[in-house]
């Protein structure tokens, strides 16, 4: 198979996109197929090729506050070309919005079948930065793209029943696997409790990136808990003033690899106040590694955590439900465990390897279907 991959963001940017992205990779170059990814041009020196993938680079500028994400400039013109000449038998399109847009256009104009993968909440993260007034606007442009797809995987239930609700059409849902060797129970570190608690208290911890749309400055309700030291794993733009507002937590700052997995799995719960996750990955990852969750209800996470069997799922906005639960859990090391057990058994069988062979299913279904889906209904091309 030809797969072109069309990315908002990718490598060396690392998020939830990215991550799922580089999986998806390794799947197909397992396979031996030929895949091409179009992605904005970065800061640094990105290889030119990834995962056995050819990378083609567009130019991009940096959003505005947020200098690590950029954004690709130019039209479908170039993006068309692109395409034209690596002829792909279907196009990718990673959590499509600005670059997506045009790439979906580029495809349909080339006659060329598209999966769209729903994975972040633009208008969500614009009602969130405070320009509810683009709240509409962003919703009509995922419209578009998604309507203009041959297909739209989504990764929840929740994203599946926001989709509906806005009238886009052919939605499957499609999960993230998780990898159970790399975050396991046995990845548990005394040095890195030592450090982070050097008074033996239990861990509290966060793992994701520190910007308006995670809700960390949520975590402040946490303060106090007798015996506890909260522990921040990650960085971003907010960073400084999480850390004025949170003093006693251990900011570690972006960890990877088994640096990661050790850390998820020394701490005795996780926490995840974000509202506007589409899935949320890093729930998974402390699943995989035998710690229970409290995480908000709302979005990915509702579908991930089994409230009063892995973890907790409190009432968005509810911050004192949210410090009850914690409290909880690490009050009661017998129920704490009995959660672990059951979330590191939840998760186990939802490997890379079996998600994306969905995957490859899907690329085929899209490939088989977009001949009997009328122009009109993909869109304008």
């Amino acid at each position: 198979m030809k797969v072109a991959i069309v990315a908002e963001s990718f490598f060396p940017e690392m998020n939830g996109v990215t991550h799922s992205l580089l999986k998806v990779l390794q799947h197909l170059d397992a396979r031996g197929d030929q895949v091409l990814v179009i992605a904005p041009s970065t800061l640094e020196n990105a290889p030119p090729t990834m995962e056995g993938a050819t990378v083609r680079r567009l130019p991009a500028v940096p959003l505005a506050g947020y200098r690590n994400i950029r954004v690709a400039m130019g039209g479908v013109l170039r993006v068309k070309t692109l395409l034209a000449e690596f002829n792909p038998d279907v196009v990718h399109l990673a959590s499509p919005f600005v670059l997506g847009w045009r790439a979906v256009r580029a495809a349909a104009a080339l006659d060329i079948p598209s999966v769209a993968v729903y994975q972040t909440d633009v208008p969500g993260y614009a009602a969130r930065y405070g320009m509810p007034f683009l709240e509409n606007w962003a919703w009509q442009r995922v419209k578009r793209i998604h309507v203009a797809a041959t297909k739209t995987l989504v990764p929840s239930s929740d994203s599946l029943q926001k989709l509906q609700g806005h009238g886009i059409p052919r939605l499957e849902l499609w999960r993230r696997g998780v990898d159970t060797d790399r975050f396991h129970p046995d990845k548990r570190s005394p040095g890195f409790r030592d450090t982070v608690a050097p008074q033996g208290q239990k861990i509290i911890g966060y793992v994701g990136r520190l910007a308006l749309e995670k809700q960390v400055e949520d975590l402040a309700v946490l303060a106090g808990i007798p015996d506890t030291r909260l522990v921040i794993v990650g960085d971003g733009p907010q960073r400084e003033t999480l850390e004025a507002l949170l003093p006693d937590a251990y900011f570690t700052g972006f960890l990877g690899g088994e640096e990661l997995a050790a850390a998820m799995a020394t701490f005795d719960l996780f926490v995840h106040p974000g509202e506007l996750e589409t899935f949320c990955q890093t729930i998974q990852e402390a699943m995989a590694s035998g710690v229970p969750v409290v995480a908000t209800g709302r979005g990915g996470p509702v579908d991930l955590v089994d409230s009063s069997r892995t973890g907790w799922l409190y009432a968005p906005g509810n911050l004192a439900q949210l410090r009850d639960y914690a409290m909880d859990l690490i009050g009661d090391d017998a129920k704490r465990a009995a959660f672990a057990a059951a979330a590191f058994q939840q998760v186990q069988g939802r490997s890379w390897q079996v998600v994306c062979e969905q995957l490859m299913n899907l690329y085929t279904q899209a490939i088989e279907e977009h001949p009997r889906i009328p122009a009109g209904a993909r869109g304008s091309r």
